[in-house]
């Protein structure tokens, strides 16, 4: 479980960064530009198991190596929201049968001005009792519910929540779905979105974005390129990215349904793809690439796509991959500024963004 220590969150911080020195001893790079995260309330959504015992439902954790569950009644690194709905919510849970038998989870979407979403998962069909019960629980505690049971989904007002970010004192909203992947810390991640803003000021041309999600870097970094290509495999994100885009008044991005290693075929003329057939690739002067790629890094292709622009933005989830990708790249680019986010406290995990331009 990810507990909460205020009066450790520094030192905790400082091994973190101690590590990450020691894994990048043998790079060159800048002083490391470092951003703290809050120490409480910052995780905006959560996940828990629910505990049955004495005919109560409970909030639980699971604790490694024990099969009986953490309960916990509140979840400080949680946002605001989720620990103000999180007594209601459960009060009647309890109180009502059609609610509380066979629930097995509870999720929490929440936004920073306090937008939510309640999933509550279930090992049982969710019947016309269950979706009465949910609809004044809806209206009891202001916010959106969701019933999940055996791959069927019941939504009792709306399945996403809207973020409102501030970045460099400009507003961007984003839709973020239930079940799409969002970034856990917002102030972290608009601390993320203005240094990718900062390092891309100068950049100017085209940029191609892989793994763009739901746009969350794509609608601030826009401003500063001509155009736009950039590619998402998950069919929510691609639907929630494209609605970002209209909704922030962005016209210049084109994005299409397509994995990195594709767009990489597509780029070297490997072969031709339908999901292209719009778009044409000698229209785009690429010379910006912006790579958020999951935990296992940039695969063997992709980093030779990559060696080939000018200019590299890396944000990444796991330094030892970060460092092997480095390691492949430090012939042709270097370092230009080596950032740190705190995005996880209180747990060993830093997100690092890496900015690198080719070597004249």
């Amino acid at each position: 479980m990810q507990q909460a220590h205020p009066d450790k969150y520094r030192q905790l911080l400082d091994e973190k960064l101690a590590g990450l020195k020691k894994t990048f001893a043998g790079t060159k790079h800048p002083p490391l530009e470092v951003h703290e995260s809050d120490t409480l309330h910052f995780r905006m959504r959560a996940e828990f198991r629910i505990w049955h015992e004495d005919g109560n439902a409970h909030y639980a954790m699971n604790t490694p190596g024990e099969k009986r569950p953490y309960v916990i009644s509140d979840f400080p690194v949680g946002s605001k929201k989720i620990n103000e709905l999180m007594s209601p919510l459960l009060e009647k849970i309890n109180a009502n049968d059609a609610l509380k038998k066979k629930l097995f989870s509870a999720e929490f979407l929440t936004a920073l001005d306090g937008d939510s979403v309640i999933t509550l998962i279930y090992h049982k069909i969710l019947n016309e009792d269950w979706r009465q019960a949910a609809i004044d629980l809806q209206q009891e505690l202001a916010t959106n519910i969701i019933g999940r049971s055996r791959k069927k989904k019941t939504v009792i007002g709306l399945n996403y929540v809207i973020e409102k970010l501030l970045v460099d004192d400009k507003e961007y909203q984003y839709k973020q779905v239930e079940t799409g992947f969002t970034q856990p810390n917002a102030k972290i991640n608009q601390a993320m979105l203005s240094w990718a803003l900062r390092q891309t000021k100068q950049c100017n041309d085209d940029l191609l974005e892989l793994y763009c999600g739901n746009g969350n870097f794509t609608c601030v970094l826009a401003q500063n390129f001509r155009k736009v290509l950039a590619t998402e495999i998950s069919k929510v994100s691609v639907n929630s990215a494209h609605y970002n885009l209209e909704k922030n008044h962005i016209n210049n991005v084109t994005i299409v349904r397509m994995s990195s290693e594709e767009m990489t075929q597509a780029l070297d003329r490997i072969r031709p793809f339908r999901r292209l057939k719009d778009v044409d690739l000698d229209d785009y002067n690429l010379s910006t690439i912006f790579v958020d790629p999951p935990r296992s890094g940039l695969d063997e292709e992709t980093l030779k796509l990559v060696k080939k622009f000018d200019n590299i933005l890396y944000v990444s989830c796991n330094p030892s991959t970060l460092m092997e990708n480095m390691a492949m790249l430090e012939g042709t680019h270097s370092i230009e500024n080596f950032a740190v986010f705190d995005q996880f406290p209180y747990t060993p995990h830093l997100e690092c963004g890496v900015f690198l331009k080719i070597k004249k």
